[in-house]
C-alpha cells in the first residue's frame, strides 16, 4: 500500500482542484502537509481519547447511581457529633490504620441526605488512594467501605473510567497515548480551522450542506467536517491545554513554569513549629513538616476534635462541603478545606490549632493568583464538575463532535480514493516542496515556533520530527521510477 506517490505537476490548488488564488496564504501548503500527517497518524489516539473522555464525562452521575448504597444516608434526624461518626468508622476498620481525613455530611433540610466519609491510610497513600468508610450521620451506622482516589475523592467506578481515559489501564507507559492526543489536538484543530476558513471556497462554513444543496457526497462530508471543527474549536483547545497539565512530560514543564512565575497554588501552614513563611502544607495537610522527623501517630481527632475544627472554620467564613484533615505530628494542625468545585468555586482553607481551636493560617481562593485560578477552573471544566450537569452534557457532546470529525476526516480520504487504479493504493500526501511557497521570514518564524513548542511539549516535538523523517523517506521512495501501484491519487486534504 502506497502512502505517498509521485507528485502531480498540476498547478491546481490541492484543496480545491482549481487554480490557486492570490489571497491564499504562503503557509497554506505547509499547513496542508502538517494537517495531513498529523490527522492521518495521530487521529487514532485522538479518537480513543475522545471515546474514553466521553465515558468519563458521565462518570460523576454514574458514580452516584452505582455507589448509592454507600453515599446515601437512610436515617433522618440531627447528625451525631463528628467524633462519634469517626468512632463508628474506626470500629469498622480496627485500630491499626491511621486516620487521614473526614468529609462531614452536608446538612440536609429534608432529613435524609448523604453520608459522612472517613478516610484511612491503608498503605496506598503513595498511589493517592485511601480507604473510605461511609457513616450515616444520624444513626452512626456504617453503610459501606470503598477505595477513594485523589483529591476529588472519586470512588471505584469513576476511578476506573478516569484511568481508562488517562492511561488505558496500562500504567505510566499508557499515559503517553493521552499526552500525544492532547499535544496534537489543538494543533490539528487550529490548522484545520485555518484551512477551512482561508481556502478559496464558495460555500458556507458554519453549517453543513444538505443533500438537496449538492449532489457531491464528498462536499457534504467536507462541510460536516469543517463546520463541526469550527463550532468545536474552543472546546478542543480547552481539552488540549488542560489535558497537558496532567501529562508526564509537558505537565512537568507546565508545573515548572507556574512555580517560576509565581502562579502556584497557595497553601496554608499546617505545622505550628514552622517559621510561618507560608510554605508548609498543601491542601491535604501532609506537608510542612521536617522531612527528617518521623510523623507522630495521634489519636483520632485530638484536642478540640473535628467538631471544634469545623466550628473554628465556620467562624472564619468556611461552609460545606468541607474536608477536615487529621493533624500530623505533635505540632500539626487541623486543615479544613472547602471542596465545592461547582461554580462559583469555594476553595478557602484554614489551619486550626488542636489545643484551643484558634485559626492559625488562612488561604482565601479570592487571593489566589489569576493563573492559579484559571488552572483550577480549567481542570474542573475538563473533569466536568465546574458547571455540574451542564459541563457533563457539554463534554459528552464535544466528545461526540471529535469522534464525528475523525470519522469524516477518514471518510473524505476514502471518498477521494482512486476507483480505477490497480492494486490497493492509498491517497498521497499534499504536494511536496510546500516550503518553497513560503517567504524566508515565514519559514524562520515557523521553525522558531516549532522548536519552542516542541521543547515545551516534548511528545509533540518528537512526533513532529518523526513525521519529517517519514516525509523524507517517502520522498526518497517517490523518486524511484513509477509503477502501476504508484499511480497518482488524491488525499483527504486534496478534497478540500
Amino acid at each position: 500500500m502506497a502512502l505517498s506517490t509521485p507528485q502531480s505537476t498540476s498547478s491546481e490548488d490541492p484543496t480545491t482542484g482549481r487554480p490557486p488564488t492570490r489571497r491564499a496564504s504562503t503557509l497554506r501548503p505547509l499547513l496542508l502537509r502538517l494537517h495531513f500527517y498529523a490527522a492521518l497518524l495521530v487521529a487514532p489516539f485522538v479518537l480513543v481519547a475522545a471515546v474514553t473522555g466521553g465515558l468519563y464525562a458521565v462518570a460523576t452521575p454514574l458514580e452516584r447511581v452505582v455507589h448509592a448504597d454507600e453515599l446515601t444516608a437512610t436515617s433522618s434526624g440531627p447528625a451525631l457529633p463528628i467524633e462519634q461518626q469517626v468512632a463508628a468508622a474506626r470500629a469498622e476498620v480496627g485500630d491499626d490504620l491511621p486516620l487521614v481525613s473526614v468529609r462531614p455530611a452536608a446538612p440536609d433540610e429534608g432529613g435524609v441526605g448523604e453520608t459522612t466519609r472517613v478516610m484511612f491510610d491503608d498503605g496506598r497513600t503513595d498511589a493517592s488512594r485511601t480507604l473510605a468508610v461511609f457513616v450515616d450521620p444520624a444513626s452512626g451506622d456504617v453503610t459501606g467501605r470503598l477505595t477513594s482516589y485523589g483529591g476529588s475523592g472519586s470512588l471505584p467506578v469513576r476511578t476506573w473510567l478516569s484511568e481508562l481515559h488517562r492511561n488505558l489501564h496500562l500504567g505510566e507507559p499508557g499515559r503517553l497515548y493521552s499526552e500525544l492526543a492532547a499535544s496534537w489536538l489543538g494543533v490539528v484543530a487550529l490548522a484545520g480551522l485555518l484551512l477551512w476558513w482561508t481556502g478559496p471556497r464558495r460555500t458556507r462554513r458554519l453549517t453543513p450542506l444538505r443533500r438537496s444543496e449538492t449532489r457531491s457526497a464528498r462536499r457534504r462530508t467536507l462541510s460536516w467536517h469543517g463546520s463541526l471543527g469550527t463550532w468545536a474549536l474552543l472546546g478542543m483547545l480547552m481539552l488540549s491545554v488542560t489535558g497537558l497539565t496532567w501529562s508526564t512530560y509537558a505537565g512537568a514543564n507546565v508545573t515548572d513554569l507556574r512555580l517560576g512565575l509565581g502562579w502556584g497554588t497557595p497553601a496554608v501552614t499546617s505545622d505550628l513549629a514552622a517559621d510561618g513563611d507560608g510554605g508548609g502544607a498543601d491542601h491535604s495537610g501532609h506537608g510542612g513538616h521536617d522531612a527528617a522527623a518521623e510523623p507522630e501517630t495521634l489519636a483520632d481527632g485530638p484536642g478540640v476534635g473535628f467538631d471544634g475544627a469545623v466550628e473554628a472554620a465556620a467562624g472564619a467564613g468556611l461552609s460545606g462541603p468541607l474536608q477536615v484533615t487529621q493533624p500530623v505530628g505533635a505540632a500539626g494542625t487541623y486543615v479544613v478545606s472547602e471542596i465545592d468545585d461547582v461554580w462559583p468555586t469555594r476553595s478557602d482553607v484554614v489551619a486550626v490549632d488542636p489545643a484551643d481551636g484558634a485559626v492559625t493560617d488562612v488561604v482565601r481562593f479570592a487571593d489566589w493568583p489569576l493563573m492559579a485560578k484559571l488552572a483550577s477552573w480549567g481542570i474542573d471544566l475538563h473533569m466536568g464538575v465546574l458547571f455540574g450537569l451542564v459541563s457533563q452534557v457539554a463534554l459528552l457532546l464535544l466528545a461526540a463532535a471529535i469522534v464525528a470529525m475523525t470519522v469524516t476526516g477518514y471518510r473524505l480520504w476514502w471518498q477521494r480514493r482512486p476507483t480505477r487504479a490497480a492494486g490497493r493504493s492509498m491517497g498521497r500526501a499534499p504536494r511536496r516542496g510546500a516550503w518553497r511557497a513560503a517567504s524566508p521570514a515565514a519559514l524562520v518564524g515557523v521553525a522558531v515556533v516549532a522548536v519552542a513548542v516542541g521543547w515545551f511539549v516534548p511528545l509533540l516535538g518528537v512526533s513532529l520530527l518523526a513525521f519529517l523523517l517519514l516525509d523524507v523517506v517517502l520522498g526518497l521512495r517517490s523518486a524511484r521510477p513509477a509503477t502501476v501501484e504508484d499511480a497518482p491519487v488524491q488525499t483527504l486534504e486534496e478534497s478540500r
